[in-house]
Parts: structure tokens; sequence; C-alpha cells
């Protein structure tokens, strides 16, 4: 499954930096915007799975149920 998240890159005083709009706290720097979209993209999946990892740490000894959701944001 592929999501999309929206990457805002900013270039100061010889760095790249980026976010991504939809995942606060979920930000890089790099010296070239090639390698700030790379790390970005990693930080992306880092921040997901860290967040699935503690809310299933979280629900165990309850009985939850797990379904995706799908959404379309404009």
């Amino acid at each position: 499954m592929e999501n999309q998240y929206t990457g805002v890159f900013e270039e100061v005083e010889n760095w790249w930096t980026g976010f991504v709009e939809e995942l606060p706290g979920c930000n890089v720097q790099e010296r070239t915007l090639d390698e700030a979209r790379a790390s970005l993209k990693e930080a992306v999946q880092e921040v997901l799975l860290a967040n699935r990892e503690l809310a299933r740490r979280e629900a165990e000894g309850h009985q939850v149920l797990r379904e995706l959701v799908a959404v379309s944001v404009s």
C-alpha cells in the first residue's frame, strides 16, 4: 500500500530542510535536495512504523478491531 504525503523543502544556509505537513515531527536536514527527499521518505516510514508499534503496545490486553480506513483528502 502506498500513501502520499506533502513534503515541504527549503534551502537554509547551504542545507536543505524538509518536513511532512501531515506528520508533525517528521523533519530532515541534508546537504542536497535529492538527499533531503530520500531522507524524508525514510523518516516517514520510520515515524509510521514507530506509531504503529506504540499503538499496538498500548492495545495489548484489550480486545481491539484493526481495519483499513480509506480517506480522500484534497
